[in-house]
């Protein structure tokens, strides 16, 4: 990443009067807390309902009967609406503001998802799921900005590895709950389940995080947007960081959505509740992208995503091996390497774009999910053509992208650095 970028005020306007600074969050000052902690319980919440059919997949195929493939349209659909809404939620987070639009977002998606539990055919599911999706949108690339605007430059990078961990913390939970609630009482009462924890958080999001104070309101111009998107598109740095995210989720889409399958047949036959406990392997997740900050200050950060695609391409090899033990600690290594490189690219966003950047986090988060989405639909595809090896094929490509995009950004950086010599590399 370039330095030039990592000293940017995050403050609207490049030329914010110095005066500003103390109004900015960081650690230790008031409000940093319950911003953290409330950014962390929308975390729960976005991840609790975006993947909470992801764990019930094979209870859904099951119940509707059809093949994982069709089934992990429940996941798809939600991901895929999630992808093509955030760009314009972003554009109305400009005008009403990032803590309107994240607040509003919430309520309709925990409302969506208390209807879920009741759609009477797969047709049904999906499209509420989709709905849910689009309405979720609101919520991740609001709250990189919000965090852009609001905390200090040099806690950007934990600020954020925080509400990623808010993310990793909601998917285990959601996926343990429906698990042992789906064991219990059936896969409806599971997905009823999540609805009243999404509740729960939702409640304390809208209590403890604080008023913006660094937040000014835009027009809603097209015009304006089509400018800054292009913007953002054009710019060589953030094409890269869109696609290392978009790969890296691709990864994660696919393991999570076929690992219940394969769980649940030979060799290992293990029942639903034990197929969600296995996602307390996002605790390492958790770890991992709130450590973000510091392995770039130690490694850079193309030395962190360098570490994240190792572990992650480790991981995936160590899990084709037909032993639970491997088959788990692979699991923990694709996991901790993919939070912590999610973690490392979303907040490089954050810093490299000097405006829009509600805008520049939202194409992110598109890409995201738009990896995450295609990662499902392709995972349980390969799957079901050549096992578990043919996912983890289409893992292992995935990381293969990653991999050249980094070194070809090291290279860009060395030319960059040659030149001029006080810029440092980007990914």
């Amino acid at each position: 990443m370039p330095s030039v970028s990592t000293e940017a005020p995050v403050t609207a306007g490049a030329s914010a009067a110095p005066s500003s600074a103390p109004t900015l969050l960081a650690p230790g000052r008031p409000g940093f807390r319950r911003m953290s902690f409330a950014l962390f319980a929308a975390g729960v919440a976005t991840f609790a309902l975006l993947y909470s059919t992801q764990a019930l997949l094979p209870a859904i195929s099951a119940g509707f009967d059809v093949t994982a493939g069709r089934a992990s349209w429940t996941v798809s659909a939600a991901t895929g609406a999630l992808a093509l809404f955030v760009l314009p939620l972003s554009a109305l987070s400009e005008r009403f503001g990032r803590r309107t639009l994240m607040s509003v977002s919430l309520v309709v998606a925990v409302a969506v998802g208390l209807l879920v539990p009741f759609a009477p055919s797969l047709e049904w599911l999906v499209a509420l799921r989709a709905v849910q999706g689009a309405a979720l949108a609101g919520l991740p690339a609001s709250a990189m900005a919000f965090l852009a605007e609001e905390v200090r430059p040099k806690a950007l990078v934990a600020a954020i590895g925080l509400f990623v961990a808010g993310n990793s913390v909601g998917g285990m939970s959601g996926r343990i709950l429906t698990g042992w609630v789906a064991q219990l009482w059936g896969w409806r009462a599971a997905l009823g389940a999540v609805g009243l924890l999404a509740v729960v958080c939702a409640v304390a999001f809208r209590v403890l995080l604080p008023k913006a104070r660094n937040f000014t309101p835009r027009s809603l111009s097209p015009r304006g947007l089509a400018r800054t998107v292009g913007g953002h598109l054009a710019d060589p740095l953030l094409r890269r960081l869109y696609a290392i995210g978009a790969l890296f989720m691709t990864v994660f889409g696919a393991v999570y959505t076929v690992i219940g399958y394969r769980l649940v047949e030979a060799p290992f036959n293990l029942p639903q509740g034990i197929v969600g406990s296995v996602f307390l392997v996002y605790l390492v997740g958790t770890a991992s992208s709130a450590a973000a900050g510091r392995l770039v200050g130690r490694l850079g950060r193309r030395g962190a995503l360098y570490l994240a695609v190792g572990t992650t391409a480790a991981g995936l090899l160590l899990s084709l091996l037909d032993t639970l033990p491997a088959v788990l600690l692979g699991l923990v290594l694709i996991t901790a390497g993919f939070f912590a490189g999610h973690a490392v690219a979303s907040s490089s966003v954050s810093r490299t774009a000097k405006t829009g950047r509600a805008q520049a986090s939202a194409l992110y988060q598109s890409a995201y999910y738009l990896g995450s989405s295609a990662g499902g639909t392709l995972g349980a595809v390969a799957f079901h053509a050549g096992g578990w090896a043919a996912t983890v094929l289409l893992g292992l490509l995935a990381v293969l992208g990653v991999v050249s995009i980094t070194l070809y950004g090291t290279h860009v950086a060395r030319a960059a650095a040659a030149s001029r010599p006080d810029t440092a590399g980007t990914p």
